[in-house]
Parts: C-alpha cells; structure tokens; sequence
C-alpha cells in the first residue's frame, strides 16, 4: 500500500460510523503497540485509539476527517494536513499530523496538533 494510501485510510477508520468498518479499518495499516498522541489524548494502542475516536465521534455525529494536503514523506516519518467536517459541511481548522512509519509500512505513531501554526515566533530577549 502506498503512504498516501495508508494515510487515507488512516483518516477513514476517524470517519466511518460504524465501529466495526472502523476497527478494520485501523487494523489494516496500524502497528501493534502503535501510539496516537495529540493535545487532548495519549492512547497506546489500536483499541484506545478506537476508543478514543468513538468518543470524538460520538461528539460529532456525522463528522469526517479528510485529508487536505499531499503526503510528504522520507526516512520512516511522514506528514500531512487534515480537517474535520461536520456532518452539516461545517470545516473546522486544519490540524496536522505526524507519523512514524515502521519497515513493515504500518503506522506506528501519531503526533497531532490542532489549528495552523503561529505566523510569528515569540520574541526573544
């Protein structure tokens, strides 16, 4: 599978309502152990991350992820853009992910931040 089709079901298995399609999903490009990590959980894992992505679900009823950028990739790390629409077509900001990826080409982490990044640097002094 490629990264940017790994990555795409990645962002499926957060947007499928049914927990089954969801869990097959994830268990097709998701390392053993892997770990999913952003500003509101920590889960180690594949059944915490399904859990955790049932209850973000279950908070937005009818939601999608969708990636929004290509998929840039080198040396077992990858990157991508991502946003949330809500089941009315609301978009919320763009978040971006960071992934690990093992030899065996599965996902074995995620590092994700929420919004664009700041467009000035603190000042320093």
């Amino acid at each position: 599978m490629s990264i940017e089709a790994t990555i795409d079901r990645y962002c499926e298995a957060w947007s499928d309502p049914e927990p089954a399609a969801r869990a097959a999903a994830l268990a097709e490009i998701w390392a053993e152990g892997g770990r999913y990590t952003d500003p509101r959980a920590d889960a180690h894992g594949a059944e915490a991350l399904l859990g955790h992505i049932a209850g973000v679900l279950a908070q937005r009823p009818g939601a999608r992820v969708v990636r929004t950028s290509a998929v840039q990739h080198h040396h077992g790390f990858a990157r991508f853009a991502w946003q949330v629409i809500e089941a009315d077509g609301t978009r919320l900001p763009e978040g971006l992910d960071i992934a690990t990826i093992g030899d065996d080409g599965r996902i074995t982490q995620i590092i994700g931040f929420f919004g664009a990044l700041p467009s000035e640097a603190p000042a320093t002094g």
